[in-house]
């Protein structure tokens, strides 16, 4: 199984890929805006990819089948992980990644980026690639397996930079758990950028500024 995906370039030869990741019940659409906001000439232009998730049942909404990148199980106060599916997307993520290697873009030029349950497979993906990633973003999510990232993460990424942004507001995704996951995550002796914001579980124009500057930062240099 492949993903379908959307995708767009600002350049005909771009210097980096940006893999971006939706969130529940969206598609690869949603975030086609927030790109547009970006200004990333000074990287030599920059080829977006939108994944569309999988359709699958999401037993939170009532086994409603929606695009998902994992099910959603129980109640927030007790929760119990998906495992099966997130191992299933983080397979077809690492498909992604292998896709534009081999069109040529060094792994150091590779930004994985997610929203929501994206951000979760992103950080549960990128620390895990085999090769070192330009950088890893999480959007107004956590971190998935927890409890398992210190014996299966890959030492390629041991030094991956990280933004994490959530919002102050987020009534979905309370921001204690990005904060707990952006916690675990520096004990691990990872780099995190933390950012909030007074906003939901949503994105903002100061966040979409911040995150700018970050990746002009990251993917400033080549491999």
């Amino acid at each position: 199984m492949s993903l379908e995906c959307i995708e767009t370039q600002t350049t005909a030869t771009p210097g980096a890929s940006i893999i971006v990741l939706h969130g529940l019940g969206a598609d690869g659409h949603d975030f086609v805006p927030v790109a547009r906001e970006l200004a990333l000439s000074d990287v030599g232009g920059v080829r977006f990819i939108f994944p569309h998730a999988p359709m699958r049942p999401v037993t939170l909404n009532g086994g409603h089948v929606m695009r998902a990148w994992y099910d959603i199980l129980g109640t927030p106060g007790a929760r119990q992980e998906d495992e099966a599916g997130l191992r299933e997307s983080q397979q077809l993520i690492e498909g992604l990644i292998a896709r534009e290697r081999e069109r040529g873009m060094p792994s150091r030029r590779i930004v994985l980026m997610g929203f929501s349950q994206g951000c979760a497979m992103t950080l549960l993906t990128g620390l895990r690639h085999a090769e070192r990633l330009g950088g890893l973003v999480g959007l107004s999510g956590y971190l998935p397996l927890a409890e398992l990232t210190a014996a299966e993460r890959s030492p390629a990424n041991a030094d991956v930079p990280i933004f994490m942004a959530h919002g102050r507001e987020d009534p979905m995704v309370g921001i204690d758990r990005a904060l707990a996951s952006r916690d675990a995550l520096r004990a691990l002796g990872y780099n995190v950028e933390w950012h909030d914001y007074a906003m939901p579980h949503s994105v903002c124009m100061d966040e979409i500024v911040d995150l700018n500057r970050w990746l002009l930062q990251v993917l400033g240099g080549t491999e």
